[in-house]
């Protein structure tokens, strides 16, 4: 019998986080030596928000590419969506689109686990339809 994927196994785990008052330059850094879109921001051990590849260049644009002095705190996002490791994947993906997000910061006995994004969810998706529906080789028969 099959069963629906879980978000454990479709998340990208243990993720790079970054502090809020990292220099935007280190977060950009980060982001490009790692390929990754989000960080997960912490103040201490403190799980906070996100920052993303999109508000850093928003932010940047506002101020003409000047980001000397620009650190973390004045691009993250606080109001972020944060779930438990074992929420049901269904669950997520409704939040997501109801919010229209494309992140989530997944935590287990309240520390960060994990970020699940719009991509995992669309490799997920992709992986369980070919599971599903597998494709032929195309020697068949007609």
């Amino acid at each position: 019998m099959k069963t629906a994927p879980q978000l454990k196994k479709l998340m990208t785990p243990f993720p790079y986080s970054i502090d809020l008052d990292a220099s935007v330059k280190q977060a950009q850094d980060l982001m490009e030596q790692h390929n990754v879109h989000h960080l997960p921001v912490t103040e201490g051990h403190t799980l906070i928000g996100v920052v993303t590849d999109r508000d850093v260049k928003a932010k940047l644009a506002e101020r003409s590419g000047y980001r000397s002095g620009l650190v973390v705190r004045d691009v993250y996002v606080s109001d972020v969506y944060v779930v438990a490791i074992d929420e049901p994947l269904d669950n997520v993906l409704m939040a997501m689109a109801e919010r229209h997000i494309g992140s989530v910061l997944v935590t287990k006995k309240g520390r960060l686990a994990g970020v699940f994004t719009s991509t995992d969810a669309c490799r997920g998706f992709g992986d369980y339809l070919r599971e599903l529906f597998p494709r032929g080789t195309g020697d068949e028969v007609a």
